[in-house]
């Protein structure tokens, strides 16, 4: 008997998922290193280096610390190398992530409509605040898409732990190896792994297909591929 290989839950990450990594969040680091550095240039190219945000090309580095860390943990870092505490630094990361420019990787009402209209349960799971997060959503119109979204500071922790993503599955009670991990970074698809769900790497973040492949059973450009991935892929219902 062929194994049952159903899909049944998808769990998005956000930035570099849901939302272009390079045009929302190159603006939003470019922008807080400004406010943080308040001219300073020598402070700037200490936040900047700690980020591994490149200020003359205006992008992070693929081995920023930022690009999966949550807010407490950049906050962290920048408290090494700038005058304001972490508790601060926090706020005003908060502050500007609120702010960041919203450019989707696809349109996602319609995507977002179809994987419903097959009966996917759907979610998001991300490093930045729930509060960020659900604003972020709201502000493109797909909050009310999802059943369940979760921040690192939800009370399950944060990838790479499976901890939150076990909760999404919980929450919608689906079985963790038919739920669909979905992200741009290897923090995504490790802490998929670990909760035992398929994991889909996509390139709208700053990680290549030879750093997601191994981790991922597809690597995907853009979360507008998953209808297709999911009719190509074995024991689709």
């Amino acid at each position: 008997m062929a194994l049952d290989l159903s899909v049944d839950a998808v769990l998005f990450d956000k930035d570099g998922t849901l939302f272009d990594f390079s045009a929302t969040w190159d603006v939003f680091a470019a922008r807080l290193i400004a406010r943080l550095s308040d001219g300073d240039a020598a402070r700037a190219a200490r936040a900047a280096d700690v980020l591994r945000f490149d200020l003359e090309a205006g992008r992070f580095l693929p081995d920023s610390p930022a690009i999966a860390g949550t807010n407490r943990e950049i906050a962290t870092l920048l408290a090494w190398v700038l005058p304001q505490d972490a508790a601060e630094l926090e706020r005003i990361i908060v502050e500007e992530a609120g702010r960041a420019p919203l450019v989707e990787a696809v349109p996602l009402v319609p995507l977002l409509a179809e994987l419903a209209a097959r009966g996917m349960m759907l979610g998001v799971m991300t490093n930045d605040t729930e509060s960020v997060a659900r604003a972020h959503l709201a502000e493109v119109g797909i909050l009310g898409q999802f059943d369940f979204v979760a921040g690192a500071d939800s009370g399950w922790g944060a990838k790479p732990s499976p901890d939150p993503l076990l909760a999404f599955a919980e929450r919608v009670g689906v079985a963790p190896e038919r739920v669909a991990m979905v992200g741009d970074s290897t923090h995504d698809l490790l802490a998929g792994r670990a909760a035992g769900m398929v994991c889909v790497g996509v390139l709208t973040g700053r990680a290549g297909p030879e750093v997601l492949g191994p981790h991922a059973e597809a690597v995907l450009p853009d979360i507008g591929h998953l209808p297709g991935w999911l009719d190509r892929r074995p024991g689709r219902r």
